[in-house]
């Protein structure tokens, strides 16, 4: 019988000090202790669990944020460790408790978890236990309680009965007219998510009420939410009640007062459209899509200018091409030359995508000067933005019309007197290359990339020698051999020694993506050669250059060609140049030791 008594006591050992724990001064460990939750439940039992760990949570729910936050998502997984659904309803006091502190991110949690275990309840349960709960939160005497109720509608009303349901849009309505614009921004926010759930009748006499009063709030944080629930409620009305119910209301938020609703509306502007169909859209959102795009803060004029591609790719297809000439590149040509750089930045992100629509002609005619404009733009995004979408032009206009319209603007930029406009250029040209093709690349642009490798300025040859890696990724091996190695090897005997040194640089990258066969074949002798050089600076750089491609030679090669040179260097009369050889071997020669014990 002790015994038996010891082993219970044993067992039981654990959960005191985790109890305890619970109670400690130090937050770290009452943090601990609460992620360790599950561990005493499964300990405790399941009716120990609900009779006496539930209750000492509840009671003890004064902690430090991450505690309580740690505790919420704890309780949402705690059904079955409370004995099931039946028992559901013991993890509401406590989860209760946690909706009404006032840290957001601990309400949130509660709520979350309060949504999980309200599902597992039966649809009886519910009524008698859940929806209390939710009515206790909605007539809180703190707005924290009020604002956690507004997540908890969508979840009880599909479930329960008439009478109650009759109750429960009454206390969303009261929540919607709450003086603390805290809870009518968590109404708001809530209000698409609950439109979903409500029947038709009710979402037109009781519900759309609710949304026009949030969309004329006094508090633009609640009208902007007002504005993503448009787009739940739109979707679920047909489309005459949209035109009379919905409408008026995003007429007025589209112009409203503050650029913060604006703004919401243009980024939900696609949603909308595709919720309102394409005869609203002709007569209704057309003209408030030009009122955005003209609008005086430049915030919103970007925010819309995104939308422009899949506003236009939505549009019915039988007015599609009409609309867009005649209704939005108007607004759009004046974007081009908007006085923000976000904005053209934006609108440069999208523009491309509107030539599939208008067809090849129109994209000559309408398209390709905006293009052009932006090709030349000062600032570097709008740029890069056009360049990284050139393909969506040339499947459409075929690459000699683009080559013919906007390469003469591309090697303007290339050979700019500003050596930042001239690095911008160079750092498109690899995703220019690959939308271009190598044929057309070798014929148009090679000769540019070759010239930047001679440029005055040390940042434009550092960014060509990395370009040169990347169009060999680009094209392959085989056409590097043909077509630039050659070119990089005349470099070598150039009399500017700075000409030499990039040589260099150009060989050290080049045998990252060229192989072990034309690096010992074609780089390699090159680089030999320059350690003759009557420049030191050469001189140190080749035998940094050595010891950067030996991975990419064969030992025999290192032993016969490279480890000589360097021992040469290795007693230069130039200090420099004998600390990078002596470096250079010591290098190696760990590489070749580490290899070795692979």
């Amino acid at each position: 019988m002790a015994a038996s008594d010891k082993s219970v006591d044993d067992s039981l050992y654990p959960i005191a000090v985790l109890i305890d724990e619970l109670k400690n001064e130090d937050v770290q460990l009452r943090l601990n202790s609460i992620k360790k939750l599950s561990t005493i439940a499964l300990a405790l039992g399941e009716e120990r669990t609900r009779s006496e760990l539930i209750p000492f949570l509840t009671e003890t729910i004064y902690d430090e944020d991450e505690v309580l936050l740690a505790l919420a998502d704890q309780l949402g997984n705690f059904t079955s460790l409370v004995g099931g659904p039946e028992y559901a309803m013991y993890l509401l006091p406590p989860l209760e408790s946690l909706a009404t502190v006032e840290e957001t991110v601990v309400r949130d949690k509660a709520v979350e978890s309060l949504r999980t275990v309200a599902a597992e309840h039966s649809a009886l349960d519910l009524e008698i236990h859940v929806v209390p709960t939710l009515q206790r939160l909605v007539s809180g005497d703190w707005f924290t309680s009020r604002t956690s109720a507004c997540g908890l509608f969508s979840v009880c009303y599909p479930r329960v009965t008439q009478p109650v349901k009759a109750e429960l849009r009454a206390n969303f309505r009261k929540l919607c007219q709450d003086e603390t614009p805290m809870v009518r921004r968590a109404a708001a926010n809530k209000l698409g998510e609950f439109a979903k759930v409500v029947e038709t009748e009710y979402l037109k006499s009781d519900l759309i009420p609710n949304f026009v009063q949030l969309a004329q709030d006094d508090q633009d944080s609640v009208r902007l939410l007002a504005v993503e629930a448009c787009v739940s409620i739109a979707q679920l009305l047909p489309q005459d009640d949209v035109e009379h119910l919905v409408l008026p209301t995003l007429r007025q938020c589209a112009s409203d007062s503050s650029w913060r609703v604006r703004y919401m509306v243009a980024e939900k502007f696609v949603d909308l459209q595709k919720a309102v169909g394409p005869e609203i859209t002709r007569v209704d959102l057309v003209p408030a899509f030009q009122y955005l795009l003209k609008d005086a803060e430049a915030e919103v004029r970007a925010a819309v200018a995104t939308k422009v591609k899949d506003f236009c790719a939505n549009l019915d297809k039988a007015n599609q091409m009409q609309i867009i000439l005649s209704s939005i590149l108007p607004y759009v040509r004046d974007l081009v030359s908007d006085p923000n750089p976000h904005v053209k930045s934006a609108l440069a992100s999208v523009i491309m995508g509107l030539s599939p629509m208008l067809g090849a002609y129109q994209t000559v005619e309408q398209l390709l000067p905006l293009f052009l404009i932006q090709l030349k733009d000062e600032c570097p995004e709008v740029r890069l933005n056009i360049i990284s979408n050139l393909d969506c032009v040339n499947d459409v206009i075929g690459i000699q019309q683009l080559s013919q319209s906007l390469l003469p603007a591309i090697v303007e930029l290339a050979e700019d007197s500003k050596w930042r406009v001239r690095l911008a250029i160079i750092e498109y040209m690899p995703a220019l290359a690959g939308q271009l093709g190598q044929e057309f690349f070798d014929q148009k642009l090679r000769g540019l990339c070759m010239g930047w490798l001679n440029d005055h300025v040390y940042a434009i040859r550092e960014a060509a020698t990395l370009n040169m890696k990347k169009l060999v990724e680009q094209f392959g091996a085989p056409w590097a051999e043909q077509a630039i190695i050659p070119m990089i090897l005349v470099m070598s005997r150039n009399k500017n020694y700075l000409h030499r040194m990039t040589c260099l640089f150009c060989l050290n990258v080049l045998a990252e993506v060229c192989g072990t066969e034309i690096t010992t074949k074609l780089l390699l002798p090159t680089v030999l050669l320059l350690a003759a050089d009557p420049v030191a600076n050469v001189r140190f750089n080749v035998a940094k250059t050595l010891q950067k491609i030996s991975p990419f030679l064969e030992a025999s090669v290192i032993d016969s060609q490279v480890k000589p040179t360097l021992d040469k260097l290795n007693a230069d009369a130039d200090v420099d140049v004998k600390h990078f050889a002596a470096q250079a071997i010591a290098g190696i020669a760990a590489a070749t030791l580490k290899n070795g014990n692979l």
